[in-house]
């Protein structure tokens, strides 16, 4: 009888929760995977001004730099502490020959950038600058290496010029550069995009391509990235991990590129500014579709690898709208607004929730181009909204996921829904994140988060919001999107309610 009443306490309990609306159940009896710091990793292309201007000036500009990095730059993303950066591309890798990259600058050889704009890249930001970089604002770096054009040799060539501390020609060219110690440098992509600008390939081609590079890329802890698939293209997972078939051993991840497109066609994007309630919508419904893909993705993964040995990598996403007016439309300058905060928010919640098979995530790009963390115009620097997104979520870096489920009402527009609240948690040194967003553009949405069992004693909170859905911050102006202290009721009896505001992605942190 005993054991009848507890299984209808139970069964009411579970019923009523389920019909509950807006309320988060942290299930933090549930031990869930690390949420790899490199999740919260980034892009940088030679690509319009991302590199020269964004991060590059030269020791001789007016602009306060160190060693040619702007100094306003290099401070932003220490304090973002940004785990893993990833170059030189993208479609520009394709194109890139390392060794063009080294020596006297005044001896390297310049080339057009096919790709971005044609225009001439004079090589001064190579491979000694790029990984100088890193070690200045303290992140990893993950090197793309050029398939498309580039050979097998000149592929091991450069990992023996970046890593080895052998005696051999590589390593006395390094050192003749200047450089006496090897890098450390552990990720290494192979190929970019082969299914478009990184070649046109055919996945079952391109596997063996990979199978051939592969075995030249060697070096101990290296992982080896694969180019995994676009969007919802399950045949080119199929067919790359049927062509990895017996030598697993030889990839540790395969990529994945989604870009969220507020129209869902590569024509006319959207304007990244001037937009309304039917294109903030379509962009966050536009957005969520990546829950989707990721999980069918790995179904397919998990048919060739049952011991989940091969990680995934969102190594490209973010928002792509329209060039600005009056800007080169091959140097993919937009503004970042309020919208792409939520975006943000939304991508980095699915992420960590995937912590168990999502290893690294970049997004595009860090400075000037896309959805940028930065924004640069001359001597002037701008934080976007996506900055403050990715400063508040850093405390989910190298955090145990906790596992959630929650149940919401949905933001309804012109008969289509989406929920309208999204989150992810994480535990550290015994402080519990939640990070939350709002999708719903129009109203507060009130969350009950459940954590029965635990008592906590405070509650603190952070929140990136603003006026308006499509504020941004511009240059020359008092920022309109920023993050700000948000008051959080005392948790009480296993639970907290929160009031997200409109447009709105907040942390509350338990104590």
């Amino acid at each position: 009888m005993k054991t009848y009443f507890l299984t209808l306490f139970f069964s009411v309990m579970a019923f009523t929760w389920m019909n509950a609306q807006n309320t988060l159940y942290l299930h933090l009896e549930e031990e869930g995977a690390k949420i790899n710091k490199e999740i919260y990793g980034h892009f940088s292309e030679h690509l319009g001004k991302c590199i020269y201007e964004g991060i590059y000036v030269g020791e001789d500009s007016n602009i306060p730099n160190i060693d040619g990095y702007r100094t306003d730059v290099v401070e932003a993303l220490k304090e973002l502490k940004v785990p893993v950066l990833r170059w030189p591309g993208g479609c520009f890798a394709d194109t890139y020959h390392w060794k063009d990259g080294i020596g006297p600058k005044e001896d390297r050889p310049s080339i057009v950038n096919v790709h971005w704009g044609g225009v001439t890249e004079d090589n001064s930001f190579g491979t000694h600058e790029f990984l100088n970089f890193c070690e200045l604002i303290g992140t990893e770096p993950y090197l793309s290496i050029n398939v498309g054009s580039g050979t097998v040799r000149e592929a091991a060539e450069w990992v023996e010029y970046v890593t080895s501390s052998n005696e051999s020609p590589m390593t006395e060219l390094r050192k003749k550069n200047g450089r006496e110690d090897p890098w450390d440098v552990k990720f290494w992509g192979i190929g970019n995009e082969t299914w478009g600008c990184g070649g046109d390939m055919r996945p079952e081609y391109y596997a063996d391509v990979y199978r051939h590079f592969a075995g030249y890329v060697r070096g101990r802890g290296f992982q080896r990235i694969a180019v995994g698939p676009s969007g919802s293209d399950y045949n080119w997972t199929e067919k790359l991990m049927q062509g990895f078939s017996g030598k697993n051993h030889l990839v540790q991840g395969i990529s994945l590129h989604h870009y969220t497109l507020p129209t869902g066609n590569w024509g006319a994007k959207g304007s990244s500014t001037d937009f309304g309630e039917e294109m903030w919508f379509k962009t966050l419904h536009n957005t969520l579709v990546i829950e989707e893909f990721i999980r069918r993705h790995l179904e397919i993964m998990d048919k060739y690898d049952p011991h989940k040995r091969v990680k995934l990598l969102v190594d490209e996403w973010g928002t792509w709208y329209d060039p600005l007016p009056e800007t080169n439309p091959g140097f993919l300058q937009q503004q970042n607004s309020m919208r792409d905060a939520v975006v943000a928010g939304t991508n980095l919640n699915i992420f960590n929730n995937h912590a168990d098979r999502i290893s690294m995530a970049n997004i595009a790009q860090i400075v000037n181009v896309l959805q940028s963390v930065i924004m640069t115009n001359e001597e002037q620097m701008v934080l976007t909204p996506t900055y403050y997104v990715f400063k508040m979520y850093n405390v989910h870096q190298d955090a145990q996921l906790i596992p959630t489920s929650l149940a919401c009402e949905n933001y309804t527009f012109e008969g289509e829904s989406i929920p309208a609240v999204n989150a992810s948690a994480s535990v550290k040194d015994g402080v519990v994140s939640i990070t939350l967003c709002n999708l719903n553009p129009n109203k507060a949405v009130s969350v009950d988060c459940n954590f029965p069992g635990s008592e906590f004693k405070s509650a603190e909170g952070k929140i990136v919001t603003s006026e308006k859905m499509n504020d941004y911050n511009d240059f020359g102006q008092e920022e309109k999107v920023t993050m700000s202290d948000f008051k959080v009721k005392k948790p009480t009896n296993g639970n907290l309610n929160v009031e997200i505001p409109a447009h709105s992605v907040v942390l509350v942190q338990l104590k």
